[in-house]
């Protein structure tokens, strides 16, 4: 019998980063049998995804039906942890229910690997002993966590960030904004209010409120990225309510990054993206005021734009919260639009994070180390 590993992803991120992690799996070793949880991008690539689960989240469900649901796929999941002969477990982000997924996968004696940790140096640091009790061995994409992870005595490998995997060497802006029904020569503003209904609601109104009074300044055109996970139809109505013209692009926010002057945007892994690609942004995020207040006692970082966290310094502006205002977005937007030097000096900045990041091939270094545990796993048998 081949070896078998068992892969467990969360969100729709988790099963893009899975199936990536699969296929490289697949090039590197085709006899490997790959068992996994996870969403059709991960069966595509040739995952068995574990009967009557597929997913451990629950989006689209509410009330009893989600409680319900989640349980058993819980519990489930433990009994195929317990149960299934399995060589090596890969845990992907999600922490939440991945967290439990390691304790119960060492207790039935299988070695634990995470791919993507979760951001404990953020939020809760104490938390990296528990890894080091849990976990074998850490995939990282920051580089600075390698470091923080070896320090908690936790066995850590840096493999570089996938998005260099997913974001092209260089973008045609002109190819871009043609396809898009853009001028050439316009001033455009890209709009990434985030891909939770939550977000979107807290932030567009805002962008749009701004890019109203940018233009009674400057003529300018407005392209929305619309993430697949949120209401296009609600996204629509909120636009055409602030009486603006905005062109709505699904599945393609890279286009959108690469088309736009300036970018309003969410934050989130998006802005990583964004600075990856090049484009100007202005960071902002609002939340419920409690989950403010208590991020507020437990956060332990002083950015929360990951590209600023990646070069270790604000060089991109962030408004969180009672700052995010249409005033204040237009400030920055005027700054960034008007001063070149400051505008080539953001530019600059994201450069020197694009190359911290390592070189692109994050899933096939990721997949080398998992052949290496499962190695090292055989030889301990």
């Amino acid at each position: 019998m081949g070896r078998r590993v068992l892969i467990i992803t969360g969100e729709a991120s988790g099963d893009l980063h899975g199936a990536h992690l699969a296929t490289a799996l697949k090039a590197q070793a085709p006899d490997l049998v790959m068992l996994g949880v996870g969403g059709p991008r991960m069966r595509a690539a040739g995952v068995e995804l574990v009967q009557d689960i597929g997913s451990v989240d629950v989006i689209g469900l509410v009330g009893p039906a989600a409680a319900r649901t989640m349980v058993k796929r819980i519990l489930t999941l433990r009994k195929i942890l317990r149960r299934e002969p399995l060589d090596l477990v890969v845990l992907i982000d999600n922490p939440g229910l991945n967290f439990h997924f390691a304790r119960i996968a060492r207790r039935a004696g299988l070695r634990v690997l995470y791919y993507i940790a979760p951001q404990l140096w953020a939020w809760r640091p104490q938390r990296m002993k528990w890894m080091q009790r849990r976990v074998d061995h850490v995939m990282v994409i920051l580089p600075f966590e390698e470091e923080l992870y070896r320090r908690a005595g936790v066995p850590c490998t840096f493999v570089g960030h996938p998005l260099l995997d997913d974001v092209a060497p260089s973008y045609d802006r002109d190819r871009l904004r043609a396809a898009y029904g853009l001028p050439r020569d316009a001033c455009v503003i890209g709009l990434l209010p985030g891909s939770r209904a939550g977000e979107v609601q807290g932030l567009l109104p805002v962008f749009l409120d701004a890019a109203r009074l940018l233009q009674r300044e400057r003529p300018l055109r407005l392209i929305l990225a619309v993430a697949d996970t949120v209401d296009q139809a609600a996204i629509k109505r909120t636009c055409d309510e602030a009486g603006l013209d905005v062109r709505l692009v699904t599945r393609d926010p890279d286009g959108v990054m690469a088309a736009s002057d300036l970018l309003f945007i969410a934050s989130g892994t998006a802005t990583l993206q964004a600075a990856i690609i090049g484009t100007p942004m202005v960071i902002a995020y609002k939340m419920p005021w409690f989950t403010y207040l208590l991020a507020q006692l437990l956060v332990r970082v002083d950015s929360i734009g990951l590209a600023n966290i990646v070069a270790g310094k604000p060089f991109i502006p962030e408004l969180i919260q009672h700052r995010v205002t249409p005033e204040n977005l237009v400030c920055e937007a005027r700054r960034i639009l008007d001063d070149a030097a400051y505008r080539d000096g953001m530019r600059a900045e994201m450069a020197r994070v694009r190359s911290l990041l390592g070189a692109p091939g994050a899933s096939a270094r990721a997949a080398a180390v998992v052949l290496d545990q499962l190695r090292l796993e055989g030889a301990t048998r």
